[in-house]
């Protein structure tokens, strides 16, 4: 049997990792400026966390949710205190799609209605619900499209209301900060409004922090900045640093019943383990106030590179705008100086999400790093 190819993968096979670094089988040591697609959190191979799960496994590895399992409360009472939605309810599940696809769930059942209002440049996701409210037509199949969304943009608030007054709207789903279109902030503007419009017509505001929760941007959510309230918030990727979990924190509104949703192996033992240890070496290490320090430190270099004619983004959630596509920067970037970034649906952006425990020297290395490669291209 062989692998179903799906995947468009750089020549590069990985067998260790530590701190800032992953190294391949031949020995070389690159510099991850890219944190596999932002999973990375707290770093690579942490102790505190590889012992945390190494502990957890020789106790219990795995039993169903029909049983009691004290570590799920501890994450959530964690998790709540850090992010500041001590009063909302988890769901704990395995991955960011299900995160999203739950978070539907929860609005349909709650507001007996199944239209959704997503925006150009989305994406939640790559099974049914998450997809259909993705704007990527190389992840919707025929079978997603049974779904009822609209696709919007950020700037037409006078569209989303209209929509919001006439069509029978279940929910509204958007990124907090859109990662695979290029780093996209939807604004100020947008988030007070469409969290007055959504109170005004009774409709659920969904904030998809995947990518830019977890303390990325140098807030534990993206959506602080805007001081607003989302009625279900979805997380995962730097929640388990690479463990397999995703969750949705849900307003204290939404009711529960037995059987309403479930999960084979959200939640496990092994998932909490992780989740809590990262949670847990965040705080200690204040890596959030880093992602905001750090981020500023990166911003201000960047800044003296003619060729970035636009910077995008906050903290560690980071999108370089170049004036030529920059397939070619990339390439160069990872196999000549050994350093991981990101692409994006945008050609002439590079996308930078390091590990939330980067250090300013980290920063001066993918300076000097990227400023050569820009003399080669």
């Amino acid at each position: 049997m062989k692998l179903f190819n799906v995947y468009q993968i750089f020549n590069i096979e990985l067998n260790k990792s530590k701190g800032l670094y992953v190294f391949d089988i031949n020995g070389n040591k690159y510099l991850d400026f890219y944190g596999g697609h932002a999973v990375i959190s707290i770093g690579h191979s942490h102790p505190y966390y590889i012992n945390s799960l190494k502990n957890q496994l020789n106790n219990i590895s795995y039993y169903s949710n029909s049983i009691f399992i004290s570590q799920k409360e501890k994450l959530s009472y964690l998790l709540g205190k850090m992010s500041g939605y001590k009063n909302y309810y988890l769901f704990i599940c395995n991955s960011g799609t299900e995160s999203n696809e739950n978070a539907i769930k929860i609005a349909s059942i709650h507001t007996g209605k199944k239209k959704l209002i997503a925006f150009n440049g989305s994406f939640h996701g790559r099974t049914s619900g998450s997809a259909s409210v993705t704007d990527n037509y190389k992840v919707v199949s025929p079978f997603d499209t049974q779904h009822e969304t609209i696709f919007i943009d950020y700037k037409d608030i006078n569209i989303l209301e209209d929509k919001l007054k006439n069509e029978n709207i279940c929910a509204v789903i958007t990124e907090g900060l859109q990662g695979i279109s290029g780093i996209v902030d939807p604004g100020l503007t947008f988030f007070s409004k469409v969290r007055k419009l959504c109170n005004k017509y009774n409709v659920v505001l969904i904030l998809d922090e995947v990518q830019s929760g977890y303390g990325r941007t140098g807030l534990f959510f993206f959506h602080k900045y805007y001081s607003i309230k989302p009625d279900l918030i979805t997380v995962a990727k730097g929640m388990g640093n690479g463990f397999p979990i995703g969750g949705v924190l849900i307003h204290p509104k939404f009711k529960s019943y037995y059987g309403m949703l479930g999960s084979t192996f959200g939640g496990n033992y092994l998932a909490c383990a992780a989740g809590i240890s990262v949670l847990e070496i965040i705080n200690n290490e204040n890596l959030i106030e880093n992602a905001k320090k750090i981020g500023e430190v990166l911003l201000k270099e960047i800044l003296n590179i003619n060729d970035v004619i636009e910077i995008r983004g906050k903290g560690l959630m980071i999108g370089l705008r170049f004036s030529f596509p920059v397939k070619e920067l990339i390439n160069y970037l990872i196999y000549k100086e050994h350093i991981f970034v990101g692409s994006s649906n945008n050609p002439y952006i590079i996308r930078l999400l390091p590990p939330l425990n980067i250090e300013e020297n980290h920063v001066e290395l993918f300076i000097n790093k990227l400023k050569k490669s820009l003399m080669y291209i």
